[in-house]
Order: structure tokens, then C-alpha cells, then sequence
């Protein structure tokens, strides 16, 4: 039951109110881990999951711990890993053989709840509550990470807490093979203290307006005024004002349920750096074209549009904008991804990947509102248009059919960024 917008509790037969039990369960170094199973050669060798460094995408997806002690870090550049560790052992990615691992972890995690919400390959949330009371869940927070170990031969660390917020960071707090409890009762003293940029949301954009106003950990977060964050953060400084304070309600959706889809988003690191308008241009057509072509599949249609940019020094920052009418034309999305890039970035430094999403999205089935200044019938033979090369790229290949100023590079036309698409589910999504 809910007793408020915030609050998630249970009242019990003798109607005591008693909180939720959710672990997060996170696969310690999951790809790397994996990885060094099946080749104990390496275990004892720094060791990196990462991707192809001819084709750009030479970024660190996982490592191990002896990487972890030369300060290897996911999401840096290999180069700048094997400066720190010369010695590191970087492999391919095996996609296939980590899905399989996640299966067999959720198997194990369904011993216990039939509420499973997985996150990624990775990690889950389970809730047991009722399955393990208050004084047991550290037990059987136990009881889970031995069974992966012993089964799997994977180390995984456990976050418990009353909320998803709370057991996320806790999983995150102490690693590897560990299992972290933030109650009620111990938040204040061990969570406050953290960084806010530990807390899910924080990303770097949102640790840096946050800085500007002195506000560096989330104990500051928890206790600054609502109206100065939402001045600075809009809607989601009183979100994470709220989670800071362990005022989380989200509740941990049951296996294979399907959730609504909040967001559809293509990224890509380009196979050159990209020096000005004309060069984003070709990338946003293949960006747009992809995201729409999701957009149709799903029965949605975007009412705002958001650009991730990431230049040569790994800067990374995001805009976004809403849009006049609901859309799922790649046309209309590229032309809002261009105005967005025009308006807020000078070219002073190359790009390396940029990205593009679709938010805010309402169903097809949303009654159109028409415009007595625009062309209702141009828009609709426009859809039709598309439709049509979205048969011709499942028939025949996506290489079949192409815009012509796709063309004009030979270097970056040949992406195909729907193979790489992103869905982003309502609720938990990338931080910025």
C-alpha cells in the first residue's frame, strides 16, 4: 500500500508498518570475470573486456582486479589504460557468453522472488520482502552471493536496503564479494557522506551544477533547499533531493514484466573525429534514421528530442529539446538534433561519438493535434516514405537504401547504428 508519493511500505496482518527487503545484486567486474573463467591462465594478469581500437570504439568495458590495482577504468580509452598498466591483457567482447552467465544468475535470484528486475546484464534488483524479514536480510544476502560463487564460479556484490536507490549504492559501496545493509536506522551516518555523484542519476553534468552550489555529498543533497535544486536541476533536483533522503517508492517490477518504454536512443563513436556541422549532419541522418525506424516498431512517437556529444578529449555533455508535434520522422528528428548542436557547440575542439534520443514519447495511437500553417498530407506521405525504406532495410539489408548526402563521406557512411540501438525503459535511465 501507499501512503504517500514517496513512501513505498507494507502493513502487515497485525497492521505494523514494515518496509521493503530489495537487494541489488551486482556481477563483480562481470565481462572480465567471465573472461578469466574460461582462461585461468589469465586471472592473475591485469586483465580488460574492451572494444575494437581500429574502429574508434577502443573503450574499456570491464576489468578485473588486478587491473583495478593500476587504476584501470571502465569507460577510458585503452590507450590511456595501457599507459597506466602496460602489461594489460585487452580481449574482445563475447556478448553471447555474458547472456548466457545473467541467466543462469537470474535463475538463481528467482529461487528467492518471483520480483527480479534485471538492469543491464550485470546486475538486478530482487525484492524479498516477506521472504527474509528485517533481522535476515544480511543472511540471506549471504545465502545468494555464496550460491553464485559456488555455481557459477562469478563474485557478485550485494546491496540491501528499503528502497532501489539505497541497495544500488550499496552494491556499489564495497566490492568485490561483499554485501552492504543501509537501513533506516544507518543511512544518515554511512550514505551521507558519499560523494553525490554516487547516488543513481548524478552524472557528471548534474556533479558539476551541484558543485557550483557546494553541494558535494549527498548528505548535502538530502538537506539543500528543494526550490534552489529545482531552480538548478528543474524536476529532477526534487527527485534526487528526494532519494538523498531515502524517499525512494519505485517498486522492483516482477520477472519478464515489460516495461513501458520511456526513451529510444542511438550513440555512436565515429571512425574519424568530426570537424564541423556538415560532418555531424551525416551522422545525425543515420542516428535519426534509426531511432525512427524504432520509434514506428514500438508504436511511438517523440514529443522531445535529446543530443549526447562527446569530443576528442572525452568531454561529454547533453542538450535537449521538446518539439512542436509528436513525431516519429527522422526528418523532423534530425532537424532538431542540428538546431541543438548549432546553438550549443563552437567546433573549438573535434568530436569523437555523439548520440541521439527520442524522449517524452506518447503512442501512435495519440490523436494528432493539426496545424492550419503546416502541410498535414506532405507529413503523411513523408511516413509513408519512410515506412517504405524500413521494408526495403529488413528485406534487403540496411546497406540497400541510404540518403545521398550520407554519401558525401565515404569514411563515416558506413555506420549502421540500429544494430548498437538503446531502449531506455520508465524509471532507471543513463545520468547525466
Amino acid at each position: 500500500m501507499i501512503f504517500s508519493c514517496w513512501e513505498y511500505i507494507i502493513v502487515s496482518q497485525g497492521g505494523e508498518r514494515v518496509d521493503r527487503t530489495i537487494f541489488h545484486i551486482d556481477i563483480n567486474g562481470c565481462y572480465a570475470s567471465i573472461e578469466c573463467l574460461h582462461h585461468p591462465e589469465l586471472r592473475d594478469k591485469p586483465v580488460a573486456v574492451g572494444g575494437d581500437v581500429e574502429a574508434r570504439h577502443g573503450i574499456i568495458l570491464a576489468k578485473n582486479e588486478v587491473a583495478k590495482r593500476y587504476a584501470v577504468k571502465t569507460g577510458e580509452a585503452i590507450w590511456q589504460a595501457r599507459q597506466k598498466c602496460p602489461k594489460l591483457v585487452v580481449l574482445p567482447p563475447h556478448f553471447e557468453l555474458y547472456l548466457r552467465f545473467s541467466k543462469l544468475a537470474r535463475r538463481i535470484f528467482l529461487d528467492y522472488s518471483d520480483k527480479v528486475e534485471p538492469f543491464g546484464i550485470d546486475e538486478a534488483w530482487v525484492d524479498v520482502t516477506g521472504t527474509a524479514g528485517a533481522a535476515g536480510a544480511e543472511r540471506l544476502a549471504n545465502e545468494v552471493r555464496q550460491r553464485v560463487k559456488s555455481e557459477l564460479g562469478v563474485t557478485v556484490s550485494v546491496g540491501v536496503s528499503f528502497n532501489k536507490v539505497f541497495a544500488k549504492l550499496g552494491s556499489d559501496y564495497k566490492k568485490p564479494d561483499a554485501v552492504t545493509v543501509f537501513s533506516r536506522d544507518n543511512y544518515r551516518e554511512k550514505v551521507w557522506p558519499l560523494p553525490a555523484s554516487d547516488l543513481l542519476y548524478v552524472g557528471p553534468a548534474t556533479t558539476r551544477k551541484l558543485r557550483d552550489y557546494n553541494i558535494n555529498t549527498i548528505g548535502d543533497l538530502a538537506q539543500a533547499p528543494v526550490s534552489l535544486l529545482e531552480r538548478r536541476l528543474g524536476k529532477w533536483g526534487f527527485v534526487l533531493h528526494a532519494f538523498a533522503n531515502g524517499l525512494d517508492s519505485e517498486p522492483v517490477a516482477a520477472f519478464g514484466e515489460d516495461s513501458p518504454v520511456k526513451s529510444v536512443g542511438n550513440s555512436t563513436t565515429t571512425p574519424r573525429d568530426l570537424y564541423n556541422e556538415r560532418d555531424a549532419s551525416i551522422i545525425f541522418y543515420m542516428l535519426s534514421e534509426s531511432v525512427a525506424a524504432r520509434l514506428r516498431e514500438q508504436g511511438f512517437r517523440a514529443t522531445g528530442v535529446q543530443i549526447s556529444l562527446r569530443d576528442n578529449t572525452l568531454y561529454t555533455f547533453e542538450r535537449q529539446t521538446g518539439l512542436e508535434r509528436p513525431t516519429a520522422l527522422s526528418s523532423e528528428l534530425h532537424a532538431a538534433a542540428m538546431k541543438l548542436i548549432a546553438g550549443n557547440y563552437s567546433w573549438g575542439v573535434p568530436l569523437r561519438s555523439i548520440g541521439l534520443r527520442a524522449i517524452d514519447l506518447v503512442p501512435d495511437s495519440v490523436p494528432d493535434q493539426l496545424s492550419l500553417f503546416e502541410d498535414q498530407g506532405r507529413r503523411e506521405r513523408q511516413e509513408r516514405l519512410e515506412r517504405a525504406v524500413d521494408d526495403i532495410r529488413r528485406r534487403f539489408g540496411h546497406y540497400a537504401i541510404g540518403r545521398a548526402v550520407t554519401t558525401l563521406d565515404d569514411t563515416l557512411r558506413n555506420i549502421n547504428p540500429k544494430e548498437d540501438h538503446v531502449i531506455h525503459p520508465v524509471g532507471y535511465f543513463k545520468a547525466v
